[in-house]
């Protein structure tokens, strides 16, 4: 008997992260990163993930909702889909994905591909809770949720592998954030509930763990070291994240970003909170460098809330001027790092071993995988 798959795609998932919008819950939010030029990122990775199912060889029954929540990206892909329900094109709510999942529940799929950030998935779950299996393709800006793939290809691909050959399913938690505190610099992450995934390790995310406090010595040593190896004229953009507010700290700004990405040059703060198009105006014909830190237990370096650096601004700045710096405990619960922004000839780039600084004058050795 032939697999059903359900498809759900959130059309507007993920438009904030490049605009610096962090998120795009409500129609305010949404009007404002349109606004300020933001492009649909979840119709693409939806297309992504479904090419990867159909170059799998795997026969199966697609059901999906119409237009740009499944319909549309089924077409794109070469995929023949059945479409259930109605939905107002171009004015796609919460509420539609939460019908979506209960009408697919109610069509006895097999599993649930869902398009969208860690807001769409706690909508899905809170319309079927965990009575069928869900796997996330990411597209979000936040992505905390453990019920997402590495990247839409890996997301194909354990679908595929799920529906041909029975992965085991596990308990994974479901997270959102308060997307209004984290534009204001603060991290309210609750848990939303519980959803049944396929388990498969080294493609599907883990829940992203904030930093210890114990690691703040580490993370003051690392800071000391990047501030003595600054280049004057050189502007440097600071991603998100404790370790590099640090280095802000160090340099005397105590006014950056913990959740946004700021540009510092000779040692001062040059602009805060900026998004993709002020970054790429400010580095137009300079040196720049660029500093991350991957997200605990994730391990993402790009691609997770920090689409502000987008794969424009990499290429622009170039790999050998990234610096990723980490913690040792940070490396402890995330062994292997990895890259999804979008460009997948530029992540490719960065797979294999890079440098990490882990404290003064300490550097490792660290492996980039999908």
């Amino acid at each position: 008997m032939r697999k059903k798959l359900g498809l759900i795609v959130n059309p507007i998932a993920g438009m904030g992260g490049r605009v610096g919008l962090k998120g795009t819950d409500g129609p305010d939010t949404l009007a404002k990163a349109l606004k300020l030029g933001a492009k649909p990122v979840s119709p693409a990775r939806a297309v992504e993930a479904l090419r990867a199912i159909k170059r799998s060889g795997l026969k199966f029954d697609l059901v999906t909702y119409p237009h740009e929540m499944g319909k549309d990206e089924a077409r794109e892909a070469g995929l023949k889909a059945r479409v259930i329900g109605e939905i107002v094109s171009g004015r796609t709510s919460a509420e539609d994905t939460k019908r979506a999942a209960r009408e697919m529940l109610a069509e006895g799929v097999d599993l649930l591909l869902i398009a969208g950030g860690d807001g769409t998935m706690a909508d899905v779950i809170e319309a079927i809770g965990m009575r069928a299996p869900v796997l996330g393709i990411p597209c979000g800006v936040k992505l905390h949720s453990a019920a997402f793939a590495n990247t839409p290809e890996a997301a194909g691909d354990v679908a595929a592998r799920f529906l041909r050959d029975g992965l085991p399913l596990r308990e994974a938690e479901v997270m959102d954030i308060d997307e209004e505190a984290y534009r204001e610099g603060r991290l309210s992450a609750k848990l939303k509930g519980h959803a049944r995934v396929p388990y498969e390790p080294t493609m599907v995310q883990a829940t992203k763990e904030g930093s210890a406090g114990f690691e703040l010595a580490d993370q003051k040593a690392i800071a000391r070291w990047v501030l003595e190896l600054m280049e004057r004229g050189r502007i440097y953009v600071l991603g998100p994240g404790t370790t590099t507010r640090a280095v802000a700290e160090e340099l005397g700004i105590r006014d950056s970003t913990l959740l946004g990405v700021d540009l510092v040059l000779d040692h001062k703060l040059l602009a805060r909170d900026v998004n993709e198009r002020q970054i790429l105006e400010a580095i137009e014909g300079k040196p720049a460098a660029i500093i991350v830190s991957p997200i605990g237990r994730q391990g993402f370096i790009f691609g997770r809330g920090n689409q502000q650096i987008s794969p424009g601004v990499i290429r622009k700045v170039g790999k050998e001027n990234v610096l990723v710096v980490a913690t040792p405990h940070k490396l402890g619960l995330t062994p292997i790092l990895k890259v999804d922004t979008g460009d997948a000839v530029l992540d490719d780039k960065f797979r294999g071993y890079i440098r990490v600084m882990t404290g003064y004058r300490q550097m490792r050795m660290v492996m980039v995988s999908q």
